[in-house]
């Protein structure tokens, strides 16, 4: 068994970044510039944005599910980002800096699983939660913060 991670396609987000202050506020969502290395994980490229990168702060429902786990939550996008990540059995270097709030979710989207992992141990649960014929997708969330990081599937 081995896992695939991919990054949101950038179409949906790409005209956004032609939208003036106003227009983005009313969306609820924030231009922002990134200040620090680390400060803004992109959602796309799955990479942190540089310190001077501009990135829109939304929100982004990342759980559909009708049921007691639908959710949303804050997300960077970096402005120019054009190729979404997709690797199999590669955990981006974002992830491994970091500690997760990994999800395991069943078909209903219902909560298998849930685990706090360092980034470097997230290889080997990946790989065993998603050989259990239950799950069926894991999300991860950035710990510290809550935000949503991206999710794994089945390669």
């Amino acid at each position: 068994m081995t896992f695939r991670i991919r990054g949101l396609s950038p179409d949906p987000f790409i005209p956004l970044f032609d939208l003036d202050d106003d227009a983005l506020a009313a969306r609820g969502i924030v231009r922002m510039t990134a200040e620090e290395p680390g400060s803004a994980p992109c959602r796309i490229t799955l990479q942190d944005a540089e310190p001077g990168e501009r990135l829109l702060l939304l929100s982004y429902e990342h759980q559909p599910a009708a049921g007691p786990f639908h959710q949303s939550g804050p997300i960077f996008v970096r402005e120019g980002a054009q190729q979404a990540y997709d690797e199999v059995g590669r955990t981006p270097k974002a992830f491994l800096s970091r500690m997760l709030s990994a999800r395991a979710y069943d078909a209903s989207g219902m909560m298998v699983e849930g685990e706090l992992v360092a980034g470097p141990a997230l290889e080997p649960l990946l790989e065993s939660w998603l050989a259990r014929e239950e799950v069926d997708v894991v999300h991860l969330h950035y710990a510290k913060r809550g935000c949503w990081a991206g999710l794994a599937q089945r390669a």
